[in-house]
């Protein structure tokens, strides 16, 4: 092959400078040039290069592609700083009995940009460039699988997956992929450690040097690294389809990747047909941890909308009644399963402009019929069957009268072997939605089911939202109608957490887990407490942190379906509720104004001409000094509304103080916040 090659390069190179030999003189000198660099980079390929480099556009990105001995492996460098030491990249095939060789047969490489609109997300229009660069890599012992390596490099970040192209028996069976991840130096490190591969993808966060990880621990992504010159790298995935999610391990010799293993398939990780591609390995870099929440990297590197018209999605505010444990009016004739129970959440959405109702349970049973126990299906259930006396179809009626959509919460056991006839029967109804829960995996077969999910509820105009479920992978871009995803400990362990779910919890969320896109977080709750006086209780429960610190959570996270979780007589009346009413939950831009991780975060989205700002503090009490309308980087006079802790004595963790200023670019503020605190700003241009 080399021979042929170099055959063709020489009968190219002679004719090239015989057309420049009959060039005029001036145009000689240019041509010549041209040829020799055209020479130097063949004679680079055909003589054996292994070195590729990539940069990002702005050049502050660097990754280097090797093979050292046969192995194949990167670096990654971030302003002339190596955050990641040559690393190996390693694919495992079926019949693989070991490590073998690798060798490059050629490199292509483009510019090019993602151009795209999003319904929800951090931003409503993306316009972002990227240099890119296809490996193509083949084994050179036992199976002699090819594949590329494809590359891109971003101004925020670097993303690199394997694409397999078809082979003798047109299928992939893969055994295990384990990327290498050598972390230079000592970081701090923000993780979230899991027992196992069947999880709710929920807990609190790791705080350790890197040197000091446990070892063989299993870690979910994002993970954040905390380098001491103010550098952060941030590694999580994109585009998870038709194979396993990933986790990584930090070992004796490093970080290394290991897929979610296939739970029919022993020994495997990932079987498909071919061709196919794994999803995209992503490396966020900056000088500031709250650029990961402003960067749209992940959904660039998503494949773009594939449900077609997404004119009938209506990204809103819904209820969760189960949250506050199905709390209603002392005056309502018995409550339950029943119309009567769903009509006086209705009619509350209906008066304070909130878009859904959700219809979960009542008494600890789910809204449809089943033996199971603790919502947990049995042998009988049947999502296709509402309780006895509850007709959904009337439920429907009324609340779209009213201006108000429905929503329901279903086990996704009860749910998927009824999948299109659930539907179907979905949509006559007129439901406009639903949560999906209990997935707690993300092996390749529950990644497809929950693909499968999406799909067909688009067929049928239902959005979805994933409770139990793996961190989001950009896919709100392919499939629109995802509009949120859990995979958080959040304020629903306020029901039975003894502790509670802490204001540094939060932060650590925003920081990591919120890096990967939208979070549920069951938002809402009216009754702050300090943390001595916290208890668990099922019904009204209580939450830590300030009534300011849960308002601002609306605007520091990201969720197209945000949840109000109280009842009704809990927020009606109450100062604090009409900044719920108004805030929106889908945005046309980002900004972190500021925000260090451990410490706090302020979080600045705008949608039309107004912005919204939110921030909080963890357990302790600080000031937040910073110019508004300066770090959104907008003009003019502004008209801002704050709701801010009250600290005067005595402390009430519930009382706001509301104030309605001027602000320009020139206007420095200084916001004292409580323990677990927060503020939130409203700027309406003047």
């Amino acid at each position: 092959m080399a021979d042929h090659i170099t055959s063709g390069f020489g009968c190219c190179i002679n004719s090239s400078l015989n057309i420049i030999m009959a060039m005029p003189v001036h145009s000689k000198l240019k041509s010549l040039i041209g040829v020799i660099t055209f020479i130097i980079s063949v004679q680079g390929f055909v003589f054996g290069q292994t070195k590729v480099p990539l940069f990002s556009p702005d050049k502050k990105m660097f990754f280097l592609f090797e093979i050292r001995a046969g192995k194949p492996g990167y670096s990654v460098q971030y302003g002339g700083k190596t955050l990641i030491d040559f690393s190996i990249l390693n694919l495992r095939f079926e019949n693989d009995i070991q490590e073998n060789a690798v060798r490059l047969e050629k490199s292509v490489r483009l510019d090019s940009s993602e151009r795209y609109t999003l319904m929800t997300g951090r931003s409503a229009s993306v316009n972002d460039s990227f240099r890119q660069v296809r490996l193509y890599l083949r084994k050179l012992k036992e199976t002699g699988h090819s594949y590329i390596l494809e590359v891109r490099a971003f101004n925020d970040g670097i993303a690199f997956r394997y694409l397999f192209s078809k082979s003798g028996d047109d299928s992939l069976r893969l055994r295990e992929e384990k990327d290498e991840f050598q972390i230079r130096g000592n970081p701090a490190v923000h993780a979230l450690v899991q027992d196992g591969f069947e999880n709710a993808h929920e807990g609190n966060y790791l705080h350790r040097a890197y040197r000091d990880l446990p070892v063989d621990s299993l870690m979910d992504m994002p993970v954040l690294f905390s380098f001491s010159d103010s550098v952060y790298l941030a590694i999580t995935e994109a585009a998870l389809l038709d194979y396993a999610g990933m986790y990584l391990i930090k070992t004796s010799s490093g970080l290394v990747s290991k897929l979610s293993p296939n739970p029919s398939r022993p020994g495997y990780a990932v079987i498909s047909v071919l061709p196919h591609m794994s999803p995209w390995r992503v490396l966020m870099i900056s000088h500031r941890a709250g650029q990961f929440l402003e960067t749209n990297i992940l959904t660039d590197l998503a494949p773009p909308n594939k449900i077609g018209d997404r004119s009938w999605l209506k990204p809103g505010k819904t209820t969760f009644p189960w949250w506050n444990g199905n709390v209603t009016a002392d005056t309502l004739n018995a409550p339950g399963n029943n119309f009567v129970t769903q009509k006086y959440y209705i009619d509350f959405c209906a008066r304070n402009k909130i878009d859904y109702h959700s219809v979960v349970e009542y008494g600890l049973h789910q809204w449809y019929q089943d033996d199971g126990i603790s919502f947990m299906p049995g042998p009988n259930s049947n999502v296709l069957k509402p309780m006895p006396g509850l007709d959904m179809k009337e439920v429907c009626d009324y609340a779209h009268s009213k201006g108000v959509g429905v929503r329901v919460w279903v086990h996704w056991k009860a749910l998927y072997p009824k999948l299109d006839s659930a539907f179907s029967l979905f949509e006559q109804w007129g439901l406009s939605g639903m949560m999906v829960d209990f997935m707690n995996r993300d092996d390749q077969e529950m990644v497809n089911i929950q693909t499968e999910i999406l799909q067909k509820a688009a067929m049928h105009h239902l959005h979805i939202q994933f409770h139990g479920a793996y961190k989001p992978t950009g896919l709100s871009r392919t499939y629109p109608n995802e509009f949120t995803r859990e995979g958080t400990l959040n304020y629903e362990a306020d029901k039975w957490n003894p502790a509670g779910v802490a204001p540094d919890h939060d932060l650590d969320i925003a920081f990591t887990r919120l890096i990967a896109g939208s979070t549920d977080y069951h938002l809402g709750g009216f009754r702050a407490v300090t943390p001595d006086k916290f208890r668990a209780q099922y019904t009204r429960p209580l939450v830590l942190g300030t009534r300011a610190h849960m308002l601002a959570m609306y605007v520091v996270l990201e969720n197209a379906n945000a949840m109000v979780c109280d009842y009704p007589e809990a927020y009606e009346g109450q100062p604090g509720f009409e900044f719920i009413q108004q805030v929106p939950v889908t945005w046309d831009k980002t900004i972190v104004p500021a925000g260090i991780p451990d410490q706090y975060i302020i979080v600045a989205r705008k949608k039309d001409k107004d912005w919204w700002m939110g921030g909080i503090t963890g357990n302790s009490p600080r000031v937040l000094k910073f110019y508004p309308v300066l770090s959104i980087g907008e003009k003019n006079t502004w008209k801002a509304t704050m709701y801010l802790d009250d600290l005067r004595a005595p402390f009430d963790p519930n009382k706001i103080l509301i104030k309605t200023i001027s602000l320009d670019p020139s206007t420095f503020l200084e916001i004292p916040l409580a323990a677990g605190g927060g503020f939130v700003i409203k700027l309406e241009r003047q």
